[in-house]
């Protein structure tokens, strides 16, 4: 890994192969795993020989995944954002994660089984938030503010009527 600053994840015990294979199913371009480093002696986490650091490759970004225990958990201080291109991306997206033992949250975010958040947001709804007219933008912004995962048939819509509300 060439990155000067790589994000490390902490994982509870041996999760962060399975984690990282995970995120690689997800089918993001330019994701792979680059290294898996052993314990040379016992840690608090494990025994020497153990899984320790999985060094990995997310949609061209660096990241550790450490095996440090269950001292901390992940929040939703830090997520992925996955900028999605259409409906069906987001659908991929968040099925997948949801769907192998994750939970769904409001506004397009969802946590994977490890606690790790996520944000599966579509650009077209990016797009809209940013809308230069601010009804069009506040119509957008209430619509997702109703929905788990993102609708962006249902944010275009609420967009629509504000236009046509607003001669």
């Amino acid at each position: 890994m060439s990155d000067k600053i790589i994000t490390c994840l902490w994982f509870d015990q041996d999760q962060a192969g399975q984690a990282a294979r995970f995120y690689m199913s997800l089918g993001l371009p330019d994701s792979h795993i680059d290294a898996v480093t052993a314990s040379p002696a016992e840690t608090p986490s494990g025994p020497a020989g153990q899984e320790l650091v999985v060094n990995f490759t997310l949609a061209g970004r660096a990241f550790m995944g450490l095996n440090g225990g269950p001292a901390f958990p992940q929040t939703e201080a830090v997520s992925f954002v996955i900028q999605t291109e259409d409906q069906a991306e987001t659908d991929r997206l968040w099925d997948a994660i949801v769907g192998n033992g994750g939970r769904e949250s409001d506004c397009g975010w969802c946590k994977d089984r490890w606690g790790v958040s996520w944000q599966i947001t579509p650009r077209r709804m990016l797009e809209l938030l940013n809308d230069p007219d601010p009804a069009r933008a506040t119509a957008a912004f209430q619509a997702m503010m109703t929905m788990r995962k993102i609708d962006i048939a249902t944010i275009e819509a609420a967009a629509e009527r504000a236009l046509h509300s607003n001669p």
